[in-house]
Protein backbone atom coordinates (compact mmCIF):
# COMPACT_ATOMS: atom_id res chain seq x y z
CA UNK A 1 0.00 0.00 0.00
CA UNK A 2 2.84 2.46 1.01
CA UNK A 3 4.49 1.68 -3.03
CA UNK A 4 1.08 2.73 -4.28
CA UNK A 5 0.58 5.72 -2.08
CA UNK A 6 4.07 7.51 -2.51
CA UNK A 7 3.72 6.44 -6.27
CA UNK A 8 0.50 8.61 -6.37
CA UNK A 9 1.19 11.41 -4.12
CA UNK A 10 4.87 11.81 -5.41
CA UNK A 11 2.83 14.31 -8.36
CA UNK A 12 -0.47 14.72 -7.19
CA UNK A 13 -0.37 18.62 -6.02
CA UNK A 14 -2.35 21.76 -7.03
CA UNK A 15 -2.09 24.98 -9.45
CA UNK A 16 0.45 26.96 -7.23
CA UNK A 17 1.88 30.04 -8.16
CA UNK A 18 3.97 32.87 -6.80
CA UNK A 19 6.46 31.38 -3.74
CA UNK A 20 5.81 27.74 -4.80
CA UNK A 21 6.81 27.31 -8.74
CA UNK A 22 3.31 24.75 -9.05
CA UNK A 23 0.15 24.65 -9.45
CA UNK A 24 -1.36 22.27 -7.31
CA UNK A 25 -0.89 22.27 -3.29
CA UNK A 26 -2.63 19.16 -1.44
CA UNK A 27 -1.78 18.90 2.33
CA UNK A 28 -2.90 17.54 5.66
CA UNK A 29 -2.65 18.39 9.23
CA UNK A 30 -0.75 14.85 11.02
CA UNK A 31 -2.93 13.15 13.45
CA UNK A 32 -0.73 11.02 15.86
CA UNK A 33 -3.42 9.98 18.59
CA UNK A 34 -2.05 8.81 21.60
CA UNK A 35 -0.71 5.66 21.28
CA UNK A 36 2.17 5.05 18.73
CA UNK A 37 1.60 4.05 15.39
CA UNK A 38 2.86 0.22 15.84
CA UNK A 39 0.43 -0.38 18.73
CA UNK A 40 -2.53 1.24 15.65
CA UNK A 41 -3.73 -0.62 12.65
CA UNK A 42 -2.75 1.11 9.61
CA UNK A 43 -5.44 3.37 7.57
CA UNK A 44 -5.86 2.62 4.23
CA UNK A 45 -5.96 4.56 1.29
CA UNK A 46 -8.26 5.03 -1.09
CA UNK A 47 -9.26 6.78 -4.63
CA UNK A 48 -6.17 5.86 -6.81
CA UNK A 49 -7.03 4.46 -10.25
CA UNK A 50 -5.24 3.43 -13.31
CA UNK A 51 -6.00 5.40 -16.35
CA UNK A 52 -5.70 3.52 -19.84
CA UNK A 53 -4.49 5.06 -22.85
CA UNK A 54 -6.17 4.89 -26.19
CA UNK A 55 -4.65 3.22 -28.83
CA UNK A 56 -5.30 6.73 -31.23
CA UNK A 57 -1.91 8.32 -28.94
CA UNK A 58 0.71 9.09 -31.00
CA UNK A 59 3.73 7.26 -30.58
CA UNK A 60 6.63 9.42 -30.84
CA UNK A 61 10.14 9.63 -30.71
CA UNK A 62 10.01 12.06 -28.08
CA UNK A 63 11.90 14.91 -30.04
CA UNK A 64 9.17 17.28 -30.06
CA UNK A 65 10.97 19.87 -32.76
CA UNK A 66 9.61 16.86 -34.86
CA UNK A 67 6.67 16.55 -33.71
CA UNK A 68 5.47 19.91 -34.05
CA UNK A 69 6.85 19.92 -37.50
CA UNK A 70 4.91 16.66 -38.16
CA UNK A 71 1.83 17.86 -36.93
CA UNK A 72 1.73 21.36 -38.44
CA UNK A 73 2.14 19.52 -41.89
CA UNK A 74 -1.14 18.03 -41.30
CA UNK A 75 -2.65 21.28 -39.71
CA UNK A 76 -2.33 20.05 -36.22
CA UNK A 77 -1.05 20.89 -33.43
CA UNK A 78 1.14 19.34 -30.43
CA UNK A 79 -0.38 18.22 -27.48
CA UNK A 80 1.34 16.94 -24.49
CA UNK A 81 -0.40 15.11 -21.59
CA UNK A 82 1.55 14.79 -18.53
CA UNK A 83 0.29 11.60 -16.80
CA UNK A 84 0.94 9.26 -13.85
CA UNK A 85 0.04 5.70 -12.42
CA UNK A 86 -3.24 5.98 -9.98
CA UNK A 87 -4.18 9.37 -10.78
CA UNK A 88 -7.84 9.14 -10.72
CA UNK A 89 -8.24 12.56 -12.61
CA UNK A 90 -6.31 11.47 -15.50
CA UNK A 91 -8.67 8.13 -15.32
CA UNK A 92 -11.43 10.74 -15.67
CA UNK A 93 -9.71 12.93 -18.26
CA UNK A 94 -9.62 9.55 -20.37
CA UNK A 95 -12.90 7.90 -19.43
CA UNK A 96 -15.22 11.05 -19.40
CA UNK A 97 -13.49 13.45 -21.63
CA UNK A 98 -11.53 11.40 -24.44
CA UNK A 99 -14.56 8.50 -24.46
CA UNK A 100 -17.03 11.50 -25.30
CA UNK A 101 -17.47 11.34 -29.39
CA UNK A 102 -17.48 14.73 -29.77
CA UNK A 103 -14.13 15.60 -28.09
CA UNK A 104 -12.48 12.45 -28.81
CA UNK A 105 -13.49 13.49 -32.87
CA UNK A 106 -12.01 17.26 -32.36
CA UNK A 107 -9.08 16.51 -30.63
CA UNK A 108 -8.03 13.40 -32.92
CA UNK A 109 -8.86 15.78 -36.17
CA UNK A 110 -6.45 18.93 -34.86
CA UNK A 111 -3.99 17.43 -32.56
CA UNK A 112 -1.10 14.89 -32.17
CA UNK A 113 -1.61 13.58 -28.14
CA UNK A 114 1.77 12.38 -26.96
CA UNK A 115 1.09 11.27 -23.59
CA UNK A 116 4.29 11.69 -20.84
CA UNK A 117 4.86 10.34 -17.92
CA UNK A 118 5.96 12.75 -15.19
CA UNK A 119 7.75 9.94 -13.43
CA UNK A 120 9.20 8.91 -16.36
CA UNK A 121 12.88 7.19 -17.62
CA UNK A 122 12.16 8.27 -21.36
CA UNK A 123 14.84 10.62 -23.46
CA UNK A 124 13.20 14.02 -24.70
CA UNK A 125 13.92 16.73 -27.01
CA UNK A 126 13.14 20.00 -25.74
CA UNK A 127 11.37 22.24 -28.53
CA UNK A 128 14.91 23.92 -27.83
CA UNK A 129 17.43 21.16 -28.58
CA UNK A 130 17.61 20.44 -24.59
CA UNK A 131 17.77 17.26 -23.59
CA UNK A 132 15.80 15.86 -20.54
CA UNK A 133 14.55 12.76 -19.42
CA UNK A 134 10.51 12.49 -18.83
CA UNK A 135 10.62 13.15 -15.16
CA UNK A 136 13.50 15.99 -15.39
CA UNK A 137 11.60 17.74 -18.01
CA UNK A 138 8.30 17.74 -16.26
CA UNK A 139 10.48 19.07 -13.23
CA UNK A 140 12.02 22.19 -15.48
CA UNK A 141 8.25 22.52 -16.50
CA UNK A 142 6.99 23.18 -12.88
CA UNK A 143 4.75 20.28 -13.61
CA UNK A 144 3.56 19.55 -10.71
CA UNK A 145 -0.09 17.20 -10.79
CA UNK A 146 -1.25 15.68 -12.88
CA UNK A 147 -2.94 15.55 -15.41
CA UNK A 148 -1.28 18.82 -16.66
CA UNK A 149 -1.80 19.68 -20.64
CA UNK A 150 0.46 21.85 -22.75
CA UNK A 151 -0.92 23.04 -26.20
CA UNK A 152 2.21 23.87 -28.58
CA UNK A 153 1.74 26.11 -31.36
CA UNK A 154 3.64 26.06 -34.72
CA UNK A 155 6.52 28.01 -33.69
CA UNK A 156 7.17 25.97 -30.29
CA UNK A 157 5.75 28.33 -27.96
CA UNK A 158 2.76 27.26 -25.67
CA UNK A 159 -0.33 28.55 -26.55
CA UNK A 160 -2.11 27.05 -23.94
CA UNK A 161 -1.89 25.57 -20.82
CA UNK A 162 -4.24 23.64 -18.37
CA UNK A 163 -3.09 22.34 -14.59
CA UNK A 164 -5.75 20.26 -13.67
CA UNK A 165 -8.36 18.22 -14.80
CA UNK A 166 -11.18 20.51 -16.54
CA UNK A 167 -14.94 18.63 -17.02
CA UNK A 168 -16.01 17.87 -20.30
CA UNK A 169 -17.59 21.24 -21.55
CA UNK A 170 -15.17 23.62 -20.40
CA UNK A 171 -12.29 21.02 -21.78
CA UNK A 172 -13.97 21.08 -25.37
CA UNK A 173 -13.87 25.41 -24.91
CA UNK A 174 -9.91 25.22 -24.40
CA UNK A 175 -9.93 22.58 -27.39
CA UNK A 176 -11.70 25.33 -29.22
CA UNK A 177 -9.35 28.05 -28.39
CA UNK A 178 -6.32 26.44 -29.31
CA UNK A 179 -7.08 24.99 -32.61
CA UNK A 180 -9.05 27.91 -33.92
CA UNK A 181 -5.97 29.72 -33.11
CA UNK A 182 -7.49 31.94 -31.09
CA UNK A 183 -4.41 32.81 -28.97
CA UNK A 184 -3.92 35.36 -32.09
CA UNK A 185 -7.04 37.22 -30.81
CA UNK A 186 -6.25 37.59 -26.94
CA UNK A 187 -6.16 35.56 -23.72
CA UNK A 188 -7.84 32.43 -22.90
CA UNK A 189 -9.25 34.57 -20.36
CA UNK A 190 -11.18 36.65 -22.24
CA UNK A 191 -11.94 34.19 -24.93
CA UNK A 192 -14.16 32.61 -21.74
CA UNK A 193 -15.52 35.28 -20.50
CA UNK A 194 -16.56 36.39 -23.96
CA UNK A 195 -18.13 32.72 -25.01
CA UNK A 196 -20.56 32.68 -21.73
CA UNK A 197 -21.76 35.76 -23.01
CA UNK A 198 -24.85 36.57 -20.57
CA UNK A 199 -25.58 34.65 -17.34
CA UNK A 200 -28.19 33.81 -15.82
CA UNK A 201 -27.81 33.86 -12.05
CA UNK A 202 -28.58 30.33 -10.32
CA UNK A 203 -29.80 30.53 -6.70
CA UNK A 204 -26.34 28.76 -5.23
CA UNK A 205 -25.63 28.88 -1.22
CA UNK A 206 -23.43 32.00 -0.06
CA UNK A 207 -22.02 30.29 2.86
CA UNK A 208 -21.89 32.83 6.17
CA UNK A 209 -18.15 33.17 6.40
CA UNK A 210 -17.77 35.46 3.17
CA UNK A 211 -16.86 38.97 3.83
CA UNK A 212 -19.62 41.75 2.41
CA UNK A 213 -18.05 45.08 0.66
CA UNK A 214 -16.20 47.10 0.39
CA UNK A 215 -13.30 44.76 -0.47
CA UNK A 216 -10.21 46.15 0.94
CA UNK A 217 -8.29 42.99 1.20
CA UNK A 218 -4.64 44.80 1.18
CA UNK A 219 -2.32 44.08 4.69
CA UNK A 220 -2.99 42.90 7.78
CA UNK A 221 -4.32 46.52 9.21
CA UNK A 222 -7.52 45.67 7.09
CA UNK A 223 -7.80 41.75 7.17
CA UNK A 224 -6.03 41.20 10.60
CA UNK A 225 -3.43 38.19 11.19
CA UNK A 226 -5.61 35.68 8.76
CA UNK A 227 -4.61 34.18 5.64
CA UNK A 228 -6.79 35.02 2.69
CA UNK A 229 -9.14 32.87 -0.17
CA UNK A 230 -10.20 34.75 -2.76
CA UNK A 231 -13.00 32.68 -4.78
CA UNK A 232 -13.40 33.75 -8.60
CA UNK A 233 -17.09 32.07 -9.90
CA UNK A 234 -19.22 33.16 -12.68
CA UNK A 235 -23.02 33.35 -12.32
CA UNK A 236 -23.31 29.63 -14.53
CA UNK A 237 -21.24 27.35 -13.31
CA UNK A 238 -21.63 23.54 -12.45
CA UNK A 239 -18.65 23.03 -10.54
CA UNK A 240 -18.87 26.42 -8.62
CA UNK A 241 -22.42 24.49 -7.64
CA UNK A 242 -20.39 21.18 -6.70
CA UNK A 243 -18.26 23.14 -4.73
CA UNK A 244 -20.70 24.84 -2.63
CA UNK A 245 -23.11 22.19 -2.51
CA UNK A 246 -20.61 18.90 -1.66
CA UNK A 247 -17.20 19.91 -0.87
CA UNK A 248 -17.82 22.72 1.29
CA UNK A 249 -20.54 21.13 3.25
CA UNK A 250 -18.03 18.85 4.62
CA UNK A 251 -18.04 19.51 7.94
CA UNK A 252 -13.51 19.80 8.18
CA UNK A 253 -13.70 21.56 4.92
CA UNK A 254 -16.10 24.37 6.21
CA UNK A 255 -14.02 24.45 9.33
CA UNK A 256 -10.59 24.48 7.88
CA UNK A 257 -12.26 27.75 5.60
CA UNK A 258 -13.38 29.72 8.64
CA UNK A 259 -9.55 30.05 9.74
CA UNK A 260 -9.10 32.38 6.06
CA UNK A 261 -10.62 35.77 5.17
CA UNK A 262 -13.09 34.96 2.80
CA UNK A 263 -13.78 36.55 -0.41
CA UNK A 264 -16.47 35.61 -3.31
CA UNK A 265 -15.82 37.69 -6.68
CA UNK A 266 -18.05 37.16 -9.76
CA UNK A 267 -15.30 36.85 -12.33
CA UNK A 268 -17.28 39.51 -14.28
CA UNK A 269 -18.30 42.12 -11.73
CA UNK A 270 -17.39 45.71 -11.62
CA UNK A 271 -17.37 45.52 -8.15
CA UNK A 272 -15.02 47.74 -6.31
CA UNK A 273 -11.48 46.00 -4.94
CA UNK A 274 -8.25 46.84 -3.51
CA UNK A 275 -6.12 43.96 -3.96
CA UNK A 276 -3.55 42.85 -1.16
CA UNK A 277 -1.13 44.83 -2.97
CA UNK A 278 -3.25 48.04 -2.84
CA UNK A 279 -4.38 48.04 -5.87
CA UNK A 280 -7.62 49.63 -6.54
CA UNK A 281 -9.39 47.75 -9.20
CA UNK A 282 -12.50 45.79 -10.04
CA UNK A 283 -13.47 41.95 -9.49
CA UNK A 284 -13.33 41.60 -13.57
CA UNK A 285 -9.95 43.23 -13.98
CA UNK A 286 -8.31 41.55 -11.01
CA UNK A 287 -9.93 38.43 -12.55
CA UNK A 288 -7.88 39.26 -15.90
CA UNK A 289 -5.01 40.08 -14.33
CA UNK A 290 -4.47 37.65 -12.68
CA UNK A 291 -5.30 35.10 -15.40
CA UNK A 292 -7.82 33.26 -13.98
CA UNK A 293 -9.34 30.45 -16.73
CA UNK A 294 -11.60 28.16 -14.43
CA UNK A 295 -14.22 28.68 -12.86
CA UNK A 296 -14.56 28.34 -9.72
CA UNK A 297 -10.57 29.57 -9.01
CA UNK A 298 -9.84 29.85 -5.49
CA UNK A 299 -6.42 31.59 -4.88
CA UNK A 300 -4.97 31.78 -1.32
CA UNK A 301 -2.55 34.39 -0.18
CA UNK A 302 -0.77 34.60 3.10
CA UNK A 303 -0.56 37.00 5.58
CA UNK A 304 1.54 39.56 3.97
CA UNK A 305 -0.67 39.02 1.03
CA UNK A 306 1.60 37.01 -1.16
CA UNK A 307 -0.16 34.01 -3.40
CA UNK A 308 0.73 30.74 -2.06
CA UNK A 309 -1.04 28.54 -3.93
CA UNK A 310 -4.26 28.44 -6.06
CA UNK A 311 -7.02 25.53 -7.51
CA UNK A 312 -7.65 26.34 -10.88
CA UNK A 313 -9.44 22.83 -11.69
CA UNK A 314 -12.01 20.46 -10.74
CA UNK A 315 -10.98 18.80 -6.87
CA UNK A 316 -12.41 16.69 -4.63
CA UNK A 317 -13.28 17.56 -0.84
CA UNK A 318 -9.48 15.68 0.03
CA UNK A 319 -7.68 18.08 -2.76
CA UNK A 320 -9.53 21.38 -1.38
CA UNK A 321 -9.04 20.83 2.33
CA UNK A 322 -5.36 20.41 1.98
CA UNK A 323 -5.04 23.39 0.19
CA UNK A 324 -5.82 25.41 2.85
CA UNK A 325 -4.06 23.51 5.12
CA UNK A 326 -1.12 24.11 3.74
CA UNK A 327 -1.23 27.76 3.56
CA UNK A 328 -2.95 27.89 7.20
CA UNK A 329 -0.05 25.73 8.81
CA UNK A 330 2.83 27.93 7.11
CA UNK A 331 4.26 24.62 5.72
CA UNK A 332 4.70 26.14 2.53
CA UNK A 333 7.57 27.89 4.30
CA UNK A 334 9.47 25.13 5.63
CA UNK A 335 8.42 22.65 2.62
CA UNK A 336 8.20 24.10 -0.83
CA UNK A 337 7.73 20.38 -2.43
CA UNK A 338 3.78 20.10 -2.33
CA UNK A 339 4.60 16.66 -3.30
CA UNK A 340 7.30 15.70 -0.57
CA UNK A 341 4.87 17.17 1.79
CA UNK A 342 1.76 15.31 1.16
CA UNK A 343 3.32 11.97 0.56
CA UNK A 344 4.88 12.16 3.89
CA UNK A 345 1.98 13.54 5.76
CA UNK A 346 -0.45 10.69 4.22
CA UNK A 347 1.75 7.93 5.35
CA UNK A 348 2.31 8.89 8.69
CA UNK A 349 -1.37 9.68 8.25
CA UNK A 350 -1.95 6.16 7.56
CA UNK A 351 0.26 4.74 9.62
CA UNK A 352 -1.74 6.75 13.03
CA UNK A 353 -4.87 4.44 11.75
CA UNK A 354 -6.31 7.18 9.78
CA UNK A 355 -8.29 6.34 6.50
CA UNK A 356 -7.50 8.49 3.48
CA UNK A 357 -9.69 8.84 0.47
CA UNK A 358 -9.09 11.24 -1.93
CA UNK A 359 -12.23 10.48 -3.90
CA UNK A 360 -14.84 10.55 -1.62
CA UNK A 361 -16.84 14.21 -1.20
CA UNK A 362 -18.36 13.35 2.13
CA UNK A 363 -15.66 11.13 3.82
CA UNK A 364 -12.11 11.89 2.46
CA UNK A 365 -10.44 11.47 5.92
CA UNK A 366 -11.96 9.26 8.69
CA UNK A 367 -11.05 6.83 11.92
CA UNK A 368 -12.97 3.79 12.40
CA UNK A 369 -15.56 5.09 9.71
CA UNK A 370 -16.19 8.31 11.10
CA UNK A 371 -15.08 11.50 10.29
CA UNK A 372 -12.57 13.66 11.64
CA UNK A 373 -13.58 16.95 13.62
CA UNK A 374 -11.75 20.48 13.11
CA UNK A 375 -11.29 20.15 17.08
CA UNK A 376 -9.38 16.83 16.61
CA UNK A 377 -7.06 18.37 14.12
CA UNK A 378 -6.53 20.80 16.61
CA UNK A 379 -5.69 18.47 19.86
CA UNK A 380 -3.11 16.21 18.50
CA UNK A 381 -1.42 18.82 16.53
CA UNK A 382 -1.36 21.43 19.45
CA UNK A 383 -2.75 24.16 17.47
CA UNK A 384 -2.29 25.99 14.43
CA UNK A 385 0.71 27.81 13.00
CA UNK A 386 -0.19 30.84 10.88
CA UNK A 387 2.95 32.62 11.14
CA UNK A 388 4.17 34.90 7.94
Amino acid sequence: MRTIVSEYFNAMTVFCRSVVTCYFAVALFVLIPSSSASETSSGDFHGAVEAPHPGWFKESFLDFREDIAEASVEGKRLLLYFWQRGCPYCNQLVTDNLADPDIAQTVRAHFDLIAINMWGDREVVRVDGKMFSEKTLAAALGVQFTPTLLFFDERGGVALRLDGYHPPTDFMKALEYVYLRRENEGSFHNFLMTAQGREIRENREVEDFFMQPPYRLNGQTNRGDRPLAVFFERAACSQCDILHRQVMRESLTRQLIKQFDNVLLDAASQASVITPSGKKTTAALWAEELEVNYFPTIVLFDINGREIVRAASAFRTFHIQSLFDYVLTGAYRMQPSLQRYLSTRSEQLMEAGYDVDIWSYDLPISFDGQPVSFEKFQAVTGGISRGG
